[in-house]
């Protein structure tokens, strides 16, 4: 197991390219799912230094917060919900580069101006979402969702 990142100075691809392999290796063998979210959320947060990294997994019904990285957050977001439960409702990826415009927004914290939001499968469908949040507008792009996307592909079918 890696006991630190390496991350070389690059652009935003350059620099998830370099982490996901070691995200690969971090938690290659591991098959608790909770563990691996929380290295990677702890990876995440290190390499990008995001205002908030985090899961929520499904569990009867709502999204139950998981491992993070950050101030405290919202527990519980019900389907449909704010822009997690849209994602998961909706099975993709969201990008919202403004929270205050988007319609049912839930701000956990008021710090968080931008969001991303990217479900993982399970066995039984959408098991989660990788929630990022930044305390800047527009922070993310198609590059985070392609880069997340490799990311939550990794925990995505555990159980």
């Amino acid at each position: 197991m890696a006991e630190e990142l390496i991350i070389p100075a690059g652009g935003k691809r350059e620099t998830y390219a370099a982490l996901i392999p070691q995200i690969k290796s971090l938690t290659a063998g591991e098959t608790d799912r909770t563990a691996n979210m929380a290295n990677i959320a702890a990876a995440l947060k290190q390499t990008f230094g995001f205002f908030w990294v985090g899961f929520y997994v499904v569990k009867a019904d709502t999204l139950t917060l998981g491992p993070f990285q950050g101030p405290v957050a919202c527990t519980r977001i019900a389907r449909g919900k704010g822009v997690c439960g849209a994602a998961w409702q909706e099975g993709r990826t969201l990008i919202v580069p403004d929270v205050d415009l988007f319609p049912g927004h839930i701000a956990c914290n008021s710090a968080s101006r931008s969001e991303i939001v990217v479900p993982f499968a399970g066995p039984d469908g959408i098991a989660g979402v990788l929630d990022v949040d930044s305390d800047r507008l527009a922070a993310f792009d198609e590059t985070d969702a392609w880069g997340l996307g490799e990311i939550v592909r990794l925990i995505g079918d555990e159980d």
